[in-house]
């Protein structure tokens, strides 16, 4: 399946294609592109836009796309749900939301610096985002952090 939003990813754009390939598309294709060019694009390209206004898998509210995506495809995994706020956090100005939320965003912001394009950024952040879980996972088991 394709997934499509802006370019220049950060946080919520580089979770959120975590969260997909890691728990709800086995086989994702991401596309990237102008803020301008996404809905136009999604619609040529039969793609799934996300982190973009007005699409349901991005902003409502205080809460963001790593948000929708979980309760739109249903995932009720309590470390998912535990990352979810650090993702938030980072994202939005809510940065005391998580106390890992500004560690998160200062990582996020160093590879998106890094990287050549938003595909290398992924490549890059995507095993911080299976210690996150994993470090999710332990807390909300009852492990020491």
């Amino acid at each position: 399946m394709k997934w499509i939003t802006r370019e220049k990813a950060r946080v919520d754009r580089i979770a959120c294609p975590w969260l997909i390939a890691r728990f709800i598309d086995r086989t994702p294709e991401f596309l990237f592109v102008p803020a301008g060019e996404v809905l136009a694009v999604a619609a040529r390209e039969g793609a799934t836009p996300f982190d973009v206004p007005g699409a349901e898998l991005g902003h409502h509210g205080d809460r963001c796309s790593f948000d929708a995506f979980l309760d739109r495809y249903g995932l009720d995994d309590p470390a998912l749900r535990a990352l979810a706020l650090v993702v938030r956090g980072a994202d939005t100005e809510a940065r005391a939301l998580a106390p890992e939320a500004p560690g998160l965003y200062a990582l996020a912001s160093g590879f998106r610096a890094l990287a050549r394009d938003d595909h290398e950024n992924m490549r890059l952040q995507f095993p911080a985002y299976d210690a996150l879980y994993a470090y999710c996972r332990a807390r909300v088991h009852g492990a020491p952090a």
